[in-house]
């Protein structure tokens, strides 16, 4: 017999056995779906978390911290080391931040409010994840780039001062809230005029109380070119808290002069220095080169290695629960298969009286058991397909956060699929060895006589 012969009567007799047939489908169904469920959630979630960490815990992202009480001075960061770094393989941007402080500024109508002003290269913050809600970098030494939260809660000094009074006279939880919602008031700053006031050593209050020297306080206008974009999920409450200003680095170590807060011997003190990596796959291999220039660097990193593993147990618990639910759905074919033996028994007696071999029937019996395990295989990959669907579904209309991003995180790879139709398929083909060895071993003549 050939191959599309067993087939043929393979299928045939699933087609006469409909219900027996429906009801072991649907339990390899379920089974091999379970499989490729577990692992399309596992690595849905997994490149999700991942790009989220990417995103939050910048996970492709190398942090250098100076040392500036390192007697040696082979801990301090320079700009020859930076200019080296830049050359490293698999980095994509380095951008150093000096933190020059917190100040209060004011805009031409006379709003007031305050930011952490740091000196940076303005040309990296996109490739940092930053993006832009309004406007962009220029090449203009007095421009400045905002974040969004410092665009909120601006005011000017007679409603601070009525601000004020209101909550002393009342400081209930509805005042409170109405408070809240002023400082999260958006105001339109792009390419505005900032004035912003620099405390220089020589302007502060002396020990006595009084100032050493009526010099005036030097000021320096700023012009808003750019306003990142809000950071994705959070409430307005939280992102108000988030007042950052970003300036160039020739023009922070101008502040630092008139601060009178400058090294003087031409040397730029970094706060610390970011390096973008292409890969997070390629975060220890510029690490290991950063550390080979005496810098103190760490990285998020085993942040992603802690979470592959958790997300590795989790895909494993439900591979296993797709294997238990195919053992159960094994054992519904190794029945129904021992069913149809008992109720074939002539039709096997009579195809060994003709001259079949044990052989034959073993393999016919075991084609059976396979298109059985085939067809389940089919229906559950449609079930599995249905399955996430429904999940996106409601991930989509209950969980969907205002960011307008689409929320359907789940999917099927393609190399999963044939992975549950092979757990499918060898479902039918372990459960029919039995049946099929039960079936050879009839006696021709005793199936005979009996019916």
């Amino acid at each position: 017999m050939k191959l599309k012969d067993y087939i043929r009567l393979g299928w045939d007799q699933l087609q006469r056995r409909k219900v027996v047939t429906a009801l072991c489908t649907v339990g390899i169904a379920i089974g091999s779906a379970s499989i490729m469920v577990a692992l399309g959630f596992g690595e849905s979630i997994q490149h999700y978390s991942q790009k989220q960490m990417s995103f939050y815990l910048k996970t492709d992202e190398i942090t250098i911290q100076d040392q500036p009480d390192d007697p040696s001075g082979q801990g301090k960061i320079t700009a020859a080391k930076l200019d080296l770094i830049r050359t490293f393989p698999h980095v994509k941007s380095v951008a150093s931040f000096q933190e020059l402080g917190n100040f209060q500024f004011t805009v031409d109508d006379g709003k007031q409010s305050y930011f952490n002003l740091i000196a940076t290269e303005l040309n990296t913050l996109v490739a940092f994840d930053n993006k832009f809600q309004q406007g962009g970098i220029t090449e203009n030494d007095n421009s400045i780039v905002v974040s969004y939260g410092s665009t909120m809660g601006l005011m000017d000094e007679k409603t601070q001062q009525v601000r004020s009074k209101l909550y002393k006279q009342n400081s209930s939880k509805e005042m409170e809230e109405t408070l809240t919602k002023m400082n999260t008031m958006l105001y339109p700053l792009l390419q505005k005029q900032l004035l912003v006031k620099f405390s220089n050593a020589d302007n502060q209050p002396s020990a006595t109380g009084s100032k050493s020297t009526t010099i005036r306080q030097p000021e320096i206008t700023f012009r808003v070119t750019g306003i990142l974009k809000k950071p994705e999920g959070l409430p307005d409450s939280m992102v108000q808290g988030n007042k950052t200003a970003y300036v160039s680095p020739d023009m922070g170590r101008k502040i630092l002069e008139l601060m009178n807060k400058s090294s003087g011997n031409g040397r730029v003190n970094y706060s610390s220095v970011r390096v973008k990596v292409d890969s997070s796959s390629h975060v220890k291999e510029v690490d290991d080169l950063i550390k080979k220039l005496r810098l103190t660097s760490q990285s998020n990193l085993y942040q992603e290695d802690r979470m592959k593993g958790q997300f590795a147990i989790v895909r494993l618990l439900l591979t296993g629960i797709g294997l238990f639910v195919l053992l159960v759905a094994s054992i519904s074919i190794v029945v129904a298969m021992t069913m149809s033996t008992h109720q074939r028994r002539r039709q096997i007696g009579i195809m060994k009286v003709l001259g079949a071999n044990l052989k034959q029937i073993r393999n016919m019996f075991i084609v059976e058991s396979s298109l059985l395990g085939m067809l389940g295989g089919f229906v559950g990959i449609l079930l599995s397909y249905w399955v996430i669907w429904g999940i996106n579904l409601i991930i989509i209309k209950f969980g969907s956060n205002n960011s307008g991003e689409n929320a359907e995180i789940l999917f099927i790879s393609l190399w999963i699929l044939p992975v549950g139709m092979f757990f499918a398929i060898m479902t039918g083909v372990l459960s029919g060895l039995y049946p099929a060895v039960k079936a050879s071993r009839t006696d021709a003549l005793t199936a005979i006589k009996r019916e």
